[in-house]
């Protein structure tokens, strides 16, 4: 009886270390939501290409008119607003479920580890639009994501790296094949999205 106890014992101070040292009402439906929001966005900027006479599968080098990278660039920041408003909700209606609050110290932590990476990319993002080196964008875009996805690991579900890692080898692979970057933008952000997000939500719900 003793022994059960103190089992017990142990598995409650595990669960309370564990919810005091990383933020677990990360929720899975955000992802699925923002892959969708993503694949909703390429949409569209297929329409846009075509709209402006633009044949992305013809394999031809394209030129963006100013106006064209502009409304592309919009477009992506609806689609990481709707992903954030989304995560931001799924995540705490989940945690309003567990009882936990969503903003203490180990929210912050994996904010600041979140963003640092992020935030160099978006930077690094610009620099290349300024220089027009838009072929450049997507593959960066992946890349940087995967590392601040890596990098927050460590203050949420250790599953989290596993996304980063396949953003990263996407994002990689994009650079060697120039061009076809809003294909692995919809693949990493859209079909990756939805992939994890619904295996963490039934792992975790």
């Amino acid at each position: 009886m003793e022994s059960k106890n103190y089992h017990e014992d142990l598995s409650h101070i595990r669960s309370m270390m564990e919810r005091s040292s990383r933020f677990i009402s990360l929720s899975g439906l955000s992802g699925v939501f923002a892959g969708i929001s993503a694949i909703i966005g390429a949409m569209y900027v297929f329409f846009v290409f075509k709209r402006e006479g633009i044949d992305y599968f013809d394999g031809d080098r394209n030129v963006f008119t100013k106006d064209l990278v502009q409304e592309l660039f919009i477009i992506g920041i609806v689609i990481l607003i709707s992903a954030l408003v989304s995560g931001y909700i799924f995540t705490a209606s989940k945690s309003r479920k567990k009882g936990l609050k969503i903003w203490d110290a180990t929210t912050r932590r994996l904010l600041v580890t979140f963003t640092i990476p992020l935030v160099t990319g978006g930077l690094f993002c610009l620099i290349l639009l300024k220089h027009h080196l838009f072929v450049f964008i997507a593959p960066v875009t992946l890349i940087f994501y995967g590392l601040a996805l890596i990098s927050a690991e460590r203050y949420t579900l250790t599953d989290l790296k596993y996304l980063g890692y396949c953003q990263i080898i996407l994002g990689l692979i994009s650079c060697l094949f120039l061009g076809w970057g809003l294909i692995a933008w919809t693949i990493g952000f859209g079909v990756l999205h939805i992939v994890y997000g619904w295996s963490m939500h039934k792992k975790y719900k």
